[in-house]
């Protein structure tokens, strides 16, 4: 069955019997009434490629695959990654139609009939060495979510491997509520934590609300959960050196000199705490923080969390680590992006084989 290259490296099938034989045979290209059949650069080259169609040019002259896959570079930079998803997916048995953007591509589920099967995904094709850009993907998220489609970014690595990553706007809950303290404690301050010693306070905080790290008949206090306590003021902090009382704004000053992004991980925490969620370090995870449905002591951590601004930009292979982490210990990545505002959004982001 032989096409016409044009030009944009489309191709175009006028006899309507090999036009019908192509587009049965995947749904490949849009057939006009009078049974023409237009194939997309990404359906020519693939065909191409496939040795399922020849193609020429106008004047007859045959072209090779990678003399369309030249002409298909030359009218679009980006199509070389783009192509590599394109082919990844039809491997695999999924209908592709080439997309208007947001997304490169929109795809049927297996099995899916072209014009009575709605597509089930939407999918972004990037390079590895694009920047993660947290508002770009919480947009695409957003958009795929009121489109009722599930959103997979497809990354394309330097040795022309893929990596898909399943995207979602979740909403992490708990069931732990939060409930202040029966009446307000005092800590004591010194270098990176707060130490609590009373003993009804130690029982409450660490054993019922889920708060800090039971070290013999005292409770160690994060800076964060201090901050935390102290501003619903649940906890008096106090200098352990020369007994002095600690003012909050104190208190958050040493806690942003110690840590510059204090400021994100501080409403992620409240975010996650008002979720009903217990928050614990994720350090050993590489992580801000990791997250409890319940009391440590009756459940596994749900999610590993990394507190960022909502602007975030930062390398790809960053964010595969995180990840990767985390389904390895059986626990959900989330982004949490803070506005300047403190208002948090979630990115939830799973690494899939389609």
């Amino acid at each position: 069955m032989s096409g016409v290259l044009q030009p944009d490296a489309t191709a175009r099938f006028d006899d309507p019997t090999e036009a019908s034989s192509v587009y049965a045979k995947g749904f490949f290209g849009s057939l006009s009434d009078s049974g023409r059949l237009t194939l997309d650069r990404y359906e020519a080259v693939y065909l191409s490629e496939m040795e399922r169609v020849t193609l020429t040019l106008s004047s007859g002259v045959p072209v090779s695959w990678p003399n369309a896959f030249r002409r298909a570079v030359r009218s679009d930079p980006g199509f070389p990654v783009r192509y590599l998803v394109y082919r990844d997916l039809r491997q695999r048995g999924y209908v592709v139609r080439a997309s208007p953007p947001p997304v490169a591509f929109s795809v049927l589920p297996r099995g899916g009939i072209l014009h009575k099967t709605p597509s089930r995904y939407w999918v972004e094709a990037l390079s590895e060495r694009v920047p993660f850009d947290l508002a770009r993907i919480f947009d695409l998220a957003d958009r795929a979510q009121s489109a009722k489609k599930v959103l997979l970014l497809a990354l394309v690595d330097e040795e022309s491997d893929l990596t898909y990553y399943r995207v979602r706007r979740p909403s992490p809950t708990g069931a732990l509520p939060p409930r202040p303290l029966d009446r307000p404690t005092e800590g004591w301050l010194s270098e990176d934590r707060v130490t609590v010693h009373d003993p009804t306070a130690v029982e409450e905080l660490g054993r019922e609300l889920a708060y800090g790290s039971r070290l013999g008949s005292r409770l160690e206090l994060s800076l964060l959960e201090a901050v935390y306590l102290a501003t619903s003021g649940q906890l008096a902090v106090r200098d352990a050196k020369s007994g002095r009382p600690v003012p909050l704004e104190r208190l958050e000053r040493r806690a942003r000199r110690l840590d510059p992004r204090f400021d994100e991980r501080r409403a992620a925490y409240a975010d996650l705490r008002a979720r009903q969620l217990v928050v614990k370090t994720g350090f050993k995870y590489g992580a801000h923080f990791r997250a409890y449905p319940r009391n440590p002591t009756h459940a596994h951590a749900r999610y590993l969390v990394q507190a960022v601004p909502a602007g975030h930009v930062t390398a790809w292979p960053d964010v595969a680590g995180n990840v990767r982490v985390a389904q390895g210990v059986r626990k959900e990545f989330l982004v949490a992006g803070v506005a300047p505002s403190s208002q948090v959004r979630f990115l939830s982001l799973e690494r899939i084989r389609p």
